[in-house]
C-alpha cells in the first residue's frame, strides 16, 4: 500500500513497456525476474518501534495480506500506470470494485445517478441491494446531459457509467459527463471493463474513479476473479459533500493522539486510501496473491490479445451483416452506428471485442442455435482468449424485467459474442453450421 503515486519509471515508458515491466524492480524482490507470489498472511514488523510507525501511517509497508500484499501491490501500481492513475486498489472481484466505489462515497440517505446501459449485476446491485442500506440509485432514461441533470440532487454523491456498455457496446461521452459531474461537485465513476486501458483511458477524459473487472479483458484468460479501483487524484473530496474524507478519527491519530482524517493523512490518494483502510480492511474482499500473479501474466499480452481479437471481431461482423438469419449487428465502431462518432473519438482502435446481434427467429430457435455451436463456449464471461456466446436476456441481464431490458436497449433476440484468439474462419464456420442446424441452410 502506498500513499504516493505509483513508482514512476526511470524513463517515460510507453504502454507496451509498462504492461510487462511497470511498477516492478527485481532488485527489490531478491532479484526475481518474474513477480514473486508472496503467499503469506502477514509480515514481520521487525520491532515495536517499526510496528508503531506502520500503524500510525508514518512508514508505509505491509502488515496483513487482507489490506496489502507485495504481489497485489505490483498489480495495483502497474494498472495505475497503464491508466494514468495516482493509485489503485485490487479487490476480489469486479463487483467488489463497483460496490466498494459506491460505498466509499455514499452513506445511508445518499444518492447515486447511473447510466441505463449497465451490466445486469450492477443494475441489480443498484436496484435491489443498495436501497436496503439507505443508498438510492436513479437510473437515467439515457445518457443525455439533460436527463442526468434532472436526477441530480443535493444528496447525490456520484455519477456512474460504463465506458463501453455491457452488452450493448454503447460508448459514453466521458468528457461531457465528467464536466456535468464536476459542475455538481460529484465524481464520475467509469467502469472500463470492456475497453481496458488499451482502448480507452477514462482519466484522460476527466473521469475521477475507474473500476475494472480484471476477470475480463485485463486478465484475458478466464482463470481469475478480480477487480480494481483506480483514483485519478484530481477530485476535491474536501468540497463539503464528503465528510468521510475530512472527519477526524481515532484510527488515524498521530503520535500525540491528535485525530486526523483521510484527506489529511493521504492528501494525494484519499479515495483509495479510505477504500483500503476503511472498506477492504473491514469488509474483507481481498484479492489473493496468486490471482494477482495470474492477472499480471494476462496484462503482459494485453495489447497483442486485443489487437488480434479486434481483427477477429471485424471479420465476424462483416460476415454476420450479410447473413439472412441476422436482424441487426450492434457495434459502435460501425459507420452506420448512431454511436459511431463517440466510438471514433474515444476508442479509435475499435469499440471492444464484444458485440451483439439480433437473431432472426423464435426464442426456441435462438436457443437451438446457441446449443448447436461447437467452438463458441456458452458462458457469461467476456474478454477471454476463447470465443464466447450468450443470450443476455436469459442470463447476464435476467435480473431485469422486460420493461427494464427494453429501457436498456436489450431486446429478447439479442445474442452477445465475445471474440477470442481463434482463427476467424473457424469461428465463422462454427456460426454457419449452427445456423444450418436450425434453419437447414448455411445462411
Amino acid at each position: 500500500m502506498t500513499e504516493k503515486s505509483p513508482d514512476a519509471p526511470a524513463f517515460d515508458y510507453r504502454f507496451d513497456t509498462l504492461k510487462v515491466r511497470g511498477a516492478y524492480n527485481p532488485d527489490e524482490h531478491n532479484h526475481a525476474f518474474s513477480v514473486p507470489i508472496y503467499q503469506t498472511a502477514s509480515y514481520e514488523m521487525g520491532d515495536a518501534a517499526r510496528g508503531e510507525r506502520l500503524f500510525r501511517q508514518e512508514e508505509l509497508g505491509f502488515l496483513y495480506t487482507r489490506v496489502g500484499n507485495p504481489t497485489v501491490d505490483v498489480l495495483e501500481k502497474r494498472v495505475a500506470q497503464l491508466d494514468g492513475a495516482v493509485a489503485a486498489i485490487a479487490l476480489a472481484s469486479g463487483m467488489a470494485a463497483v460496490s466498494h466505489s459506491i460505498l466509499n462515497l455514499a452513506d445511508a440517505g445518499d444518492h447515486i445517478v447511473s447510466s441505463p446501459y449497465l451490466y445486469g449485476g450492477t443494475f441489480d446491485l443498484f436496484k435491489s441491494i443498495l436501497p436496503r442500506y439507505g443508498i438510492t440509485v436513479d437510473i437515467a432514461p439515457s445518457l443525455a446531459e439533460e436527463d442526468l441533470q434532472k436526477l441530480i440532487k443535493p444528496t447525490t454523491k456520484a455519477l456512474f457509467i460504463e465506458s463501453i456498455a455491457n452488452p450493448t457496446g454503447y460508448v459514453a461521452d466521458i468528457a461531457a459527463l465528467a464536466k456535468l459531474a464536476h459542475r455538481n461537485n460529484i465524481p464520475l465513476i467509469v467502469d472500463n471493463t470492456f475497453a481496458t486501458p488499451y482502448l480507452i483511458r477514462p482519466i484522460e477524459h476527466g473521469a475521477d474513479i475507474v473500476v475494472y473487472s480484471a476477470t475480463k479483458g485485463l486478465g484475458g484468460h478466464g482463470s481469475i476473479i478480480a477487480g480494481l479501483i483506480l483514483e485519478a487524484g484530481t477530485f476535491d473530496y474536501g468540497n463539503g459533500k464528503f465528510p468521510q474524507f475530512t472527519d477526524k478519527g481515532y484510527t488515524l491519530r498521530d503520535r500525540n493522539d491528535v485525530y486526523r482524517g483521510f484527506l489529511e493523512v493521504f492528501p494525494k490518494t484519499p479515495f483509495t486510501a479510505r477504500a483500503r483502510l476503511a472498506l477492504l480492511n473491514y469488509l474483507g474482499a481481498a484479492l489473493g496473491p496468486f490471482d494477482a500473479y495470474l492477472a499480471l501474466l494476462g496484462i503482459e499480452t494485453l495489447s497483442e490479445r486485443i489487437e488480434k481479437q479486434l481483427a477477429n471481431t471485424r471479420a465476424l461482423i462483416d460476415w454476420l451483416q450479410d447473413n439472412e438469419h441476422v436482424l441487426w449487428v450492434d457495434y459502435a465502431s460501425l459507420p452506420e452506428s448512431p454511436n459511431y462518432e463517440l466510438a471514433s473519438r474515444y476508442a479509435p482502435k475499435g469499440s471492444g471485442t464484444i458485440f451483439t446481434f439480433g437473431f432472426k427467429g423464435s426464442i426456441e430457435e435462438q436457443e437451438a442455435f446457441i446449443n448447436a455451436t461447437r467452438l463458441f463456449s456458452y458462458q457469461v464471461n467476456v474478454g477471454d482468449a476463447k470465443s464466447l456466446i450468450v443470450n443476455n436476456a436469459k442470463t447476464t441481464h435476467s435480473e431485469l424485467p422486460p420493461e427494464e431490458q427494453k429501457a436498456a436497449d436489450l431486446p429478447p433476440e439479442t445474442v452477445r459474442l465475445s471474440i477470442g484468439l481463434e482463427d476467424p474462419r473457424d469461428l465463422i464456420d462454427d456460426l454457419e453450421q449452427a445456423f444450418a442446424v436450425v434453419f437447414g441452410t448455411r445462411g
